[in-house]
């Protein structure tokens, strides 16, 4: 093997775009406000109990990002294709803060508003959408979540080569911490990734200055 010269290895990484180490997934979502009647709601799905996934969960339209789009347009194609609408119906406020989850993905959030003159019109995926139900944002604004915390522990099996380490007695691996807001509004439970979301959403809201 050849020595490689300091002037080889700067070109190798002047050329590189630096990427994630490891194998993760890249999820997009629309959190959709909807005024009606003067009121601003928050449009959420119930998943179809036939999707493989996490059936009958109450979610807000999103998907996988594909290769060769943007975060956005995958939060607005995801949109579009279950609940029926255009492009030209939805028109993004902001994208949200972003979720690392200790299960190897990622989840972009988006802030966007559909008419709802569109959405009563038009006809959502029955093969992946159950239902769809709209909750005041002003119930997220005046309660709070119950929230449940737990630890995320490695599993470390009996065969990991500790003597490799000059271990021991074992080792103090790092731990993690997570929490599971859950808001119960009328017959549905709203948890999980999609409660974080909208938790953060009424946190940015009410943090804003301009609820009183």
């Amino acid at each position: 093997m050849e020595k490689l010269q300091l002037q080889e290895i700067e070109q190798i990484f002047q050329e590189r775009k630096a990427g994630v180490w490891g194998d993760y997934s890249y999820f997009s979502v629309m959190a959709p406000l909807v005024e009606k009647d003067g009121d601003l709601f928050l449009l959420y799905e119930v998943r179809s109990a036939g999707l493989r996934r996490q059936p009958g969960e109450v979610c807000f339209p999103g998907g996988a990002v594909e290769k060769g789009e943007t975060k956005k347009q995958c939060a607005i194609r995801e949109t579009c294709e279950e609940l029926g609408l255009k492009r030209k119906d939805i028109k993004i406020i902001s994208e949200l803060d972003v979720l690392y989850t200790y299960s190897n993905f990622t989840m972009y959030p988006f802030l966007g508003t559909i008419p709802y003159e569109r959405i009563d019109e038009s006809k959502f995926s029955k093969d992946e959408v159950q239902e769809i139900f709209y909750v005041p944002l002003e119930f997220f604004l005046e309660n709070e979540p119950y929230i449940y915390k737990m630890d995320v522990l490695p599993d470390i099996r009996e065969d990991f080569p500790f003597e490799m380490l000059k271990v021991n007695n074992g080792y103090n691996w790092r731990k993690g911490k997570s929490q599971i807001p859950i808001y119960q509004y009328e017959n549905w439970v709203i948890w999980g990734l999609t409660a974080i979301i909208t938790h953060n959403l009424a946190n940015i809201i009410r943090n804003s200055g301009r609820v009183k």
